[in-house]
C-alpha cells in the first residue's frame, strides 16, 4: 500500500524542481522530505531520485508515480472540498502563492484576518513569481495563487483553473530628485527614449511589460541596473542611477532623493486569485477571495 504523504513528497519535488523548494512548499525540513522518499523508494523497490550535480533528478519511473500521485491528491483534494462545504465553513490546510510585492503589501493583513475570524483554516503562504505560481496551482502543487498581469500583458490562465479579478495597482515613474522631470506633474510614454533603465530581471512580468510598453512607444530601453527587490530597485533611483517604473503594492515610503511622477497614460496591473475549478465549492477559497476584496481599498488608500 503506497503511502499518499510519501507520494505528496515525490509529486512535489517533480512539481518545484528541487528537494529543498519541495520541502518549503509542504512546510517540511529537506531531511524530512528525502527520507520520504527514501521510505517511499523502499515500498515500491525503485530508485526514484538520482544526484546529478549538487541536485538531483527524476528517474522515468518516478515520474510515472509522480503523475498517479497527482491524480490521487486530486481525489482527495475533491473529498476534502466535499467535507468543508458541508460543514460550511472554511477549514482545513489552504496554501497559497503570492508575488513579492502582495506577499509584502497585501497578505500579512488578509492572513491576520482570516486566522481571526476562521481558526480552523490554516492558510500557509509562499512567495513565488507569477510565471511560476499559475503553473504551481494548475499542478495542485498550491490551493491559491496570487497574480497579476499587465494591460499590454494579459496573464494567460491553463484549462482547469478559474480566476477572480479583486484590484487594479497602479504604476509610477520614479526618478531621482535632480532629474528634469522631478518638477513635473505627469509625463507621457513618448518621453522615455533617453532615459537609463532600473528594472527586474529578464523573465520576470516587469522586465518584459517595461520592454514592451517602451517598444510600443518606439523607444528601446537601456536597462542598466537589474535587481529582483523593489526596495532596491528605488535606493538605485535614490543614487541618481536611473529611473524606474514601479507599482505602488508593497513599495512602501519613498526614501529621500525620490520623486514619483504620474505616467500618462496610467500603467495598470491586475491582480487575480486563481484555483482550481475541483476546489471551487471550497469554503476557505471563497472566503479567502472576500478578504481579498475587502481588503484591496484599505491598502489602495495608504
Amino acid at each position: 500500500m503506497l503511502d499518499l504523504q510519501r507520494l505528496r513528497a515525490l509529486h512535489a519535488v517533480s512539481v518545484h524542481g528541487t528537494v529543498g523548494a519541495a520541502a518549503a512548499a509542504l512546510g517540511y525540513t529537506s531531511s524530512a522530505v528525502s527520507q520520504q522518499i527514501a521510505k517511499l523508494e523502499r515500498e515500491t523497490r525503485t530508485v526514484l531520485l538520482e544526484r546529478e550535480g549538487r541536485g538531483v533528478r527524476l528517474t522515468d519511473e518516478a515520474w510515472q508515480l509522480a503523475d498517479t500521485a497527482q491524480e490521487l491528491l486530486a481525489i482527495v483534494e475533491r473529498a476534502e472540498t466535499g467535507l468543508e462545504e458541508r460543514r460550511g465553513l472554511p477549514a482545513g490546510r489552504l496554501t497559497i502563492a503570492a508575488f513579492a510585492s502582495a506577499a509584502r503589501g497585501l497578505m500579512p493583513s488578509v492572513l491576520a484576518d482570516l486566522a481571526r475570524r476562521h481558526p480552523a483554516l490554516d492558510a500557509r503562504l509562499t512567495e513565488v513569481d507569477p510565471h511560476l505560481s499559475v503553473d504551481l496551482a494548475a499542478k495542485g502543487a498550491v490551493d491559491l495563487v496570487i497574480a497579476h498581469d499587465w494591460d499590454i500583458a494579459p496573464l494567460p490562465a491553463p484549462a482547469g483553473l478559474e480566476q477572480a479579478h479583486f484590484g487594479d495597482d497602479l504604476c509610477d515613474l520614479l526618478v531621482p530628485e535632480s532629474h528634469p522631470f522631478a518638477g513635473r506633474t505627469a509625463v507621457t510614454r513618448e518621453e522615455l527614449g533617453n532615459e537609463r533603465w532600473i528594472c527586474q530581471p529578464p523573465g520576470r512580468v516587469c522586465h518584459d511589460w517595461l520592454l514592451r510598453t517602451l517598444r510600443s512607444a518606439g523607444h528601446e530601453p537601456d536597462v542598466v541596473h537589474q535587481a529582483d527587490e523593489n526596495p532596491t530597485l528605488v535606493a538605485l533611483v535614490a543614487a541618481g542611477l536611473g529611473v524606474a517604473l514601479i507599482p505602488r503594492l508593497g513599495r512602501g515610503p519613498l526614501p529621500p532623493g525620490v520623486v514619483e511622477v504620474a505616467l500618462e497614460p496610467v500603467p495598470v496591473r491586475r491582480l487575480y486569485a486563481l484555483w482550481r475549478t475541483g476546489a471551487a465549492r471550497r469554503p476557505a477559497i471563497a472566503e479567502t477571495v472576500r478578504t481579498l476584496r475587502e481588503h484591496w481599498p484599505r491598502v489602495t488608500a495608504r
